[in-house]
């Protein structure tokens, strides 16, 4: 057997989180872990133990096929390592010191709060260790998953390389996520940075953080950050934040940033970086007009990109095209045997969508048969800001380019009643039906726990149900959830038209008479 060498543990770690720190390296790396000899020829070899690939190996296993799982650096991918979970949980321990500030307009009146950022960050160790078991080597061994360590690297139509052992394959299963986009900006490598990949590494607070890109990881790092006592500066290359989402509802996030101290500098064009004794040095411009920053800290979130390097594809006769893995519709590469799913080949950067993306290719990959295709998966995605945004669906302008045209019924925050008791407003419930129809075709929510309430009219769309169900479904009162129900009943008024109410007049006049 093969022994595989994991990334080191970090030798930096103060004392808080640092046991957290362990059992999360111990369950997602192993040291000393050993390859197993490879067992003939797999039904399923995948490439990648991110979302995707622990999904279709567990899935694959429990179907009774005999799988491999190659992984690089540590199994749990961007999600549980550097991504979802652990920044939900710094932006929690910053919600926490928010409600804290915001605490006297109820009447209740406290000191303003004072932030540990070394119990924050050992909160966000210890959210991240406790998850880290259901995606351990431990575990993927006890399903019976054959679990290699180590640089994966086709070497054939079927097969692939790592640690020196040739894997064959009928199928495999390309699922390698994603990395952070680094901008061509001169001294910005010389001078340091930040990535998601780096930041949770973090012990010391920094006083000034820089923040390059407005997309959800930077709008939610920012304001995190910026509710715990940093003072951040959100530089964004566009007019304005969050460029994928309504236009409405970005502007609430952005108004929201700033009351709260974020200084935005939107159409911000970085031209230099270099450290000095102060800290990091920032030269930009802003509609041409030269302006400068020192901060303590910078954080890159300026995209992402797949990864596809150094894998070996012309060996496999895997085709890349716009810098993803080239699929079909049923996520089929140029290589009939071998597939690709999540960040890898999708233009949805979602945790959930690689989780489908490889449920699909399960069915697709492993079973003959009509196949499942990649056009029907209905995505959602949410931006954890304070007020979150959640968006499933069309936009009408997207509608519009596909010729399509739509009715929208808006309910504000400020009518329904369980929003107004809790002081949050702010934000609204958008629903976009087929016009002349109660059929969903997108939908927005504005709101804190924007994702949670969105997940009905996800559950909607899919069933091909309509505002006509939610209409006549009984939701709980008060909840936010129930202002779905009021655009329901505002689709229902919609088809009250002079006519009918004239006929119902006239029902209701003869009625009288009875």
């Amino acid at each position: 057997m093969a022994t595989t060498s994991p990334p080191p543990e970090p030798t930096h770690l103060s004392d808080p989180g640092q046991q957290a720190t362990v059992r999360w390296l111990a369950n997602v790396c192993p040291s000393g872990w050993c390859n197993p000899p490879p067992k003939g020829r797999y039904n399923l070899v995948i490439v990648g133990g991110g979302a995707a690939g622990l999904v279709a190996a567990a899935g694959a296993a429990a179907l009774g096929a005999q799988v491999a799982l190659i992984e690089c650096h540590r199994l749990g991918g961007d999600c549980l390592n550097v991504g979802c979970v652990p920044s939900k949980a710094l932006i929690r321990a910053a919600r926490a010191a928010a409600a804290v500030r915001r605490a006297s307009r109820f009447g209740v009146h406290t000191q303003p709060p004072k932030v540990d950022f070394a119990q924050v960050m050992a909160h966000v160790c210890e959210a991240r260790a406790r998850l880290s078991p259901h995606d351990s080597a431990q575990r993927y061994a006890a399903l019976g998953v054959d679990l290699f360590f180590g640089r994966a690297r086709f070497v054939a139509a079927d097969a692939v390389e790592v640690g020196g052992q040739v894997l064959r394959f009928a199928r495999a299963l390309i699922a390698t996520g994603s990395r952070p986009w680094i901008p061509p900006i001169p001294g910005l490598a010389d001078a340091g940075y930040l990535t998601n990949e780096t930041l949770f590494d973090i012990r010391e607070q920094p006083s000034r953080l820089a923040i390059i890109g407005a997309g959800p990881i930077g709008c939610e790092l920012a304001q995190a950050f910026q509710r715990l006592g940093t003072q951040v500066t959100l530089l964004e290359i566009g007019p304005r934040i969050l460029p994928r989402e309504d236009p409405e509802a970005a502007d609430l996030v952005a108004r929201s940033l700033a009351e709260e101290g974020v200084e935005l500098c939107l159409e911000a064009t970085v031209e230099a970086v270099h450290a000095g004794p102060q800290g990091k040095h920032i030269r930009y411009r802003i509609r041409g007009q030269p302006r400068s920053q020192t901060v303590d800290a910078l954080l890159v979130a300026a995209g992402r990109v797949p990864n596809v390097q150094d894998l070996g594809l012309e060996a496999a006769g895997v085709r890349c095209e716009g810098g993803r893995i080239a699929v079909d519709n049923t996520l089929r590469t140029s290589n009939p045997r071998i597939y690709a799913a999540g960040d890898v080949a999708l233009d949805h950067p979602f945790t959930h969508a690689a989780d489908a993306s490889a449920r699909l290719v399960l069915r697709n990959a492993l079973f003959p048969g009509p196949k499942a295709t990649v056009d029907r998966l209905l995505v959602p995605r949410v931006t954890y800001t304070d007020p979150e945004i959640g968006h499933v669906g069309l936009h009408p302008r997207q509608a519009r380019a596909q010729g399509m045209e739509l009715d929208t019924y808006r309910v504000p925050w400020a009518e329904v009643d369980r929003a107004v008791t809790e002081g949050e407003t702010q934000g609204f419930v958008q629903i976009h039906t087929q016009r002349g129809t109660d059929r969903i075709l997108g939908a927005t929510v504005v709101s804190s726990h924007a994702g949670e309430i969105l997940g009905e009219l996800v559950l909607a769309m899919r069933a091909g149900v309509g505002l006509k169900t939610v209409a006549d479904t009984i939701h709980p009162y008060p909840t936010r959830v129930g202002a779905l129900r009021r655009a329901a009943d505002l689709y229902n008024r919609s088809r009250l038209t002079p006519w009918i109410q004239r006929v119902l007049g006239a029902w209701m006049r003869f009625q009288r008479r009875l």
